[in-house]
């Protein structure tokens, strides 16, 4: 069967799917996007963790049919998802308060503004994307060993900052309960979604 699937803001269309094919099978094996990873199988590790319809969810216990006409974030699209999440608040605003679309608001210095501008500029095509905020702090924080657990991790976490910009710890160890790691112990993964939580706070003042 075919499967038409919009992933990281892209449609896809993916032929010759068997009806017990998992989205994880999918994405990794027929769309060329390697960054779930495939561990468990049983949806207990939280390796293979993405967005669909914005939820979070075990891409290796979704059937590949389920994801029809679905919109299906993964840790690739992550930095691009973040940015526009980000231009999207600029602009709402910019809308609301005083001054033109990028000039410099009241109590911003050139400088600042300067950055302000720059970063919500960026990515547009022909050019790289930078990380997502939470992608930044976990490398800033050394939450990252072996890396295989990451993508998961990323993508709850990020989930997590944009319903609840400024998550408590029992927060943000809900939001991760479901994905384990055997490198970190978890401490350093807690202090990066902290700093990912903090920076983006002071973006916002």
């Amino acid at each position: 069967m075919r499967v038409n699937i919009t992933v990281n803001g892209r449609p896809y269309a993916a032929d010759d799917v068997w009806e017990g094919e998992s989205l994880l099978y999918v994405l990794r094996e027929r769309l060329g996007l390697p960054g779930s990873k495939n561990a468990c199988e049983q949806g207990e590790c939280g390796s293979c963790t993405v967005r669909m319809d914005g939820v979070p969810v075990c891409a290796c216990l979704v059937a590949a049919g389920q994801a029809e006409g679905r919109e299906v974030l993964t840790v690739e699209g992550l930095a691009d998802h973040a940015r526009r999440r980000s231009s999207a608040t600029a602009e709402a605003a910019e809308a609301a308060g005083p001054g033109e679309p990028g000039s410099v608001r009241p109590g911003e210095s050139e400088a600042a503004g300067a950055v302000r501008r720059g970063a919500a500029e960026a990515g547009r095509p022909g050019e790289s994307v930078p990380l997502a905020p939470v992608q930044r702090a976990f490398i800033d924080a050394g939450a990252v060993q072996c890396g295989f657990c990451t993508p998961g991790l990323l993508v709850a976490a990020d989930e997590l900052l944009e319903r609840n910009p400024d998550p408590s710890d029992a927060d943000i160890r809900e939001a991760l309960s479901g994905n384990l790691c055997r490198c970190t112990g978890y401490e350093k993964i807690l202090d990066a979604v902290r700093l990912a939580a903090a920076r983006t706070a002071g973006e916002a003042v």
